[in-house]
């Protein structure tokens, strides 16, 4: 595998350019991991490690008014961190590696990529190393239901419970002792 370093971890999340994916990490500071992601949400969070932030809503007017624009499911103190924990569900690593591929393909849908054996190993080995900034004993949420621990994310994902403005936005969340990271995509239908 790639060693992590602040060129691969760019080309990493450069898999989520084609798409409306926000990918970024930020320091841990509260035991309550979802007060983090509140500051991931804020569209001007820059990386913990000062690396490749991916969020293709930067610069956007949306962004002028409301700093945590798509996001409205905020995180903000006890009562609503534990509104945004009921919206995602723990999963494992190697579902986590599935998702993080899922999230890349243009219909986060990877029975619809045409091409996908041919690019699998690539896309799987980027999320390799966007998984190796969180190390054995991290843990992973997504917020494609209830059952989102049985998922095979190289099936059509069927449901998500949103955080935006969009009618659709699965998404991961990673968090480590350190470090909690986002990758979420939007389509607005």
């Amino acid at each position: 595998m790639t060693e992590l370093d602040e060129r691969s971890w760019a080309e990493a999340i450069g898999m989520y350019e084609r798409r409306h994916t926000i990918a970024k990490v930020t320091a841990r500071k509260h035991e309550d991991w979802a007060l983090d992601v509140y500051t991931l949400m804020r569209g001007d969070t820059a990386d913990a490690r000062g690396w490749r932030v991916n969020d293709p809503y930067a610069g956007e007017p949306e962004r002028r008014d409301n700093p945590f624009h798509p996001f409205t499911v905020l995180p903000s103190g006890p009562a609503k961190a534990d509104e945004f924990r009921l919206r995602v569900f723990e999963i494992s690593r190697p579902s986590a590696r599935r998702l993080l591929v899922a999230l890349s393909t243009p219909w986060l849908d990877v029975e619809r990529v045409v091409d996908f054996e041919e690019s699998r190993v690539g896309l799987e080995e980027k999320a390799d190393i966007v998984l190796s900034r969180f190390p054995e004993g991290s843990r992973f949420y997504a917020n494609t239901g209830r059952n989102s621990a049985d998922l095979d994310y190289y099936k059509r994902i069927a449901s998500c419970t949103e955080v935006s403005v969009y009618t659709w936005d699965p998404g991961l969340v990673l968090v480590s002792e350190t470090e909690v990271g986002m990758v979420w995509s939007f389509i607005a239908w």
